[in-house]
């Protein structure tokens, strides 16, 4: 069976999803190429007509699963955020560098809906076929992971004063 000619357009997407899961380019590389080998290797197990973006994201996330549970343990969040302090006008690189450490430190099955729902844009039905779960658990893991994210967002924000007399 011949690749579909389609397949590369899913690049930029599936990049930018193993860039949110691994949360370091070289392993979000490295994953969007297994990924293709797989895809390409099991390309006969792909229904055409069918959507090829859920199946591919369906590939990343178990080969993402399998990576986890061949380290045997959690992945430790690693915060590659910049600690210097940044120069005036610089407040969407601060706000989105917030995100990026509240995402990592979500709960992996809380992360992977949050990024297939609202930044990949996943429906819900489609979200549970790439995860395998039922439409039930993808809405209370996107609940959760909303919340968390407020949560820990206002922490970030959230500032203490002191009172001088």
């Amino acid at each position: 069976m011949r690749a579909p000619p389609d397949l590369i357009e899913h690049l930029p997407r599936l990049r930018r999803y193993a860039r949110a899961l691994t949360r370091d380019s070289g392993r979000a590389d490295d994953l969007v190429q297994d990924t293709l080998e797989r895809a390409l290797a099991r390309l006969d197990r792909w229904q055409p007509g069918s959507d090829l973006r859920a199946w591919l994201f369906t590939l990343m996330h178990n080969l993402f699963v399998n990576q986890i549970r061949a380290r045997g343990a959690q992945e430790t969040v690693i915060d590659d955020a910049p600690d210097q302090p940044v120069s005036g006008g610089q407040f969407e690189a601060l706000v989105a560098r917030d995100i990026h450490a509240a995402l990592g430190h979500l709960p992996e099955a809380q992360r992977e809906v949050l990024l297939l729902v609202g930044l990949e844009q996943f429906g819900y039905a489609e979200a549970a076929q790439v995860l395998g779960v039922p439409i039930g658990t993808v809405m209370s893991r996107l609940a959760r992971a909303r919340e968390n994210m407020r949560r820990m967002l206002a922490a970030e924000s959230a500032v203490t004063l002191r009172r001088v007399k």
